[in-house]
């Protein structure tokens, strides 16, 4: 299970593993298999495991834009999610799509259908750069083209994010 959960998701921590499959106590079995793993370090100093014939990204080539799911691995499969969403945006995220830019969530998507058009809403968590808004743009087409096959493409639309509301008291 462990190596296979690598073959996903690593490298990755104990407790990245831990947390995807819920079960606890796993540093016994992942040093029974230290020496078929390789090891790196995490900015913050920690162990990371990976297979050793696992395919390495170029750090100099840029992440391209990915749109992701409601409930996305990537999201719930680690025990530290802040290395790809900044904590204040993690309760928003499981249940809606989200994307990201740079390799890092930068908003949240959701699709909407009027009669038979289907439109893409993206709802920005900052400011995006031409560049990044481009990039959105034409990869959110490319998703809404695949969604809307048969249907009626409604357009991209860039939302503002939703303002607090107190709560009733």
């Amino acid at each position: 299970m462990t190596l296979r959960y690598l073959a996903a998701f690593g490298p990755a921590s104990i407790q990245d593993i831990q947390a995807w499959c819920w079960l606890t106590r796993l540093s016994v079995p992942v040093e029974r298999l230290r020496p078929r793993l390789r090891v790196f370090r995490s900015q913050e100093g920690g162990e990371l495991f990976d297979l050793p014939e696992a395919p390495r990204p170029d750090p100099d080539f840029p992440d391209p834009v990915r749109f992701l799911p409601a409930y996305e691995n990537l999201l719930l499969s680690q025990s530290d999610r802040t290395r790809v969403v900044a904590k204040r945006y993690l309760v928003r995220l499981f249940s809606r799509g989200s994307f990201l830019v740079d390799g890092f969530v930068r908003e949240a998507w959701k699709f909407a259908r009027k009669e038979s058009a289907v439109s893409l809403l993206i709802e920005p968590f900052g400011s995006l750069s031409k560049l990044d808004t481009s990039a959105v743009t034409d990869e959110g087409a490319s998703l809404l083209g695949f969604v809307a096959a048969e249907g009626k493409i409604g357009g991209i639309r860039f939302t503002s994010r939703p303002r607090k509301t107190r709560a009733a008291k």
